[in-house]
């Protein structure tokens, strides 16, 4: 589907644009790939990795801008969206620049979209968006339901909007583990409680859900990819056996564990192999065929949170993808 395409990632300079560019050059060869950021410093970091490669593009631009993103996405097939404003306690003391940015921004690339005749278009969004109880979480839910009605918005245009939900990515910028890394010689590691669990993801796991996202979606679907579980504990542990560990209470807007689908969105969801799919309640496409393709409806009441899981990450697991991965690890 990506092949010979023109692909647009707005910002693109993050976590995953710096996973997505390289792993989709290589899988799909498309015709282009343009990263829409704000920040020209990472966008000249970013560029020096791809300067033999005409393949991919730069635009200094903001999803804020409608005039911008409508001649950024000239020519455009399909969009990644992981534009957004996501440290919390920044969103907590910035509210009205957080909605600027993951609602408004949200609504004017959509608009765009649709104005330009994009194909397809998949939006990142988050576990906080699940049951929020912080602003980022509460603007990314006012998201996903943007882009999910962006579907019906369309009309009879042929674009087509879906999003991917998942939790923090294993060792990305100001992520616990590169953070554990960095203090584990001090010989104590704060823990907010005992208690806490998180999923664990890959930056490359994140990047196949999305390319299965464009594959499969009919339009208004949530994907949440299936992944294992860890005791923060644990996770600590791992990272310096021999310290300390403190416990000093959850922190403002944090939850104790990491939910992905909450119970109100068990009547439209279905399971497949390796990922749920929350289908829209609008419009009776909950009973579509189309989107439920082979899928297995959960029961009534099933939650997928990070205390509830049935798969975990053991230790040693988590031990070795440190080793294998230790130079990236604070830098994605």
């Amino acid at each position: 589907m990506l092949k010979e395409s023109t692909i647009l990632v707005t910002g693109g300079t993050g976590s995953f644009g710096n996973a997505f560019v390289p792993m989709t050059l290589s899988k799909f060869n498309p015709k282009k790939i343009i990263i829409l950021s704000r920040d020209e410093m990472k966008q000249w970091d970013m560029a020096k990795k791809f300067h033999h490669d005409s393949r991919v593009r730069f635009f200094i631009g903001d999803v804020r801008d409608r005039e911008r993103l409508y001649r950024a996405l000239d020519g455009v097939d399909y969009v990644v969206h992981a534009a957004a404003t996501k440290i919390v306690p920044t969103a907590e003391y910035n509210p009205f620049e957080c909605v600027k940015t993951n609602i408004n921004g949200a609504t004017n690339l959509i608009d765009a979209c649709i104005d330009k005749g994009v194909k397809r278009v998949v939006a990142l969004s988050t576990d906080k968006a699940s049951s929020p109880v912080n602003l980022y979480g509460a603007t990314k839910l006012a998201s996903d339901k943007l882009f999910v009605a962006g579907n019906s918005y369309s009309g009879s245009k042929t674009t087509r909007f879906a999003v991917v939900r998942y939790g923090n990515v294993m060792g990305s910028r100001g992520s616990v583990i590169p953070f554990f890394l960095s203090i584990k010689d001090k010989g104590v590691l704060p823990i907010t409680d005992e208690r806490m669990t998180r999923f664990m993801i890959s930056l490359e796991q994140g990047v196949e859900l999305v390319w299965h996202a464009f594959e499969d979606m009919q339009g208004g679907e949530i994907y949440v990819k299936k992944i294992p579980s860890m005791k923060v504990t644990d996770l600590a542990q791992t990272i310096a056996p021999n310290a300390k560990l403190e416990f000093i209470g959850i922190r403002p807007g944090e939850k104790l564990h990491e939910q992905m689908i909450g119970e109100d969105d068990s009547y439209y969801t279905y399971e497949y192999p390796e990922h749920y799919k929350i289908l829209p309640a609008i419009n009776g496409w909950a009973n579509c065929s189309k989107r439920i393709k082979d899928g297995k409806k959960v029961p009534e009441g099933f939650s997928y949170t990070s205390n509830n899981n049935t798969e975990w990450m053991a230790p040693a697991e988590l031990g070795a993808w440190i080793v294998s991965n230790r130079d990236k690890i604070g830098n994605i």
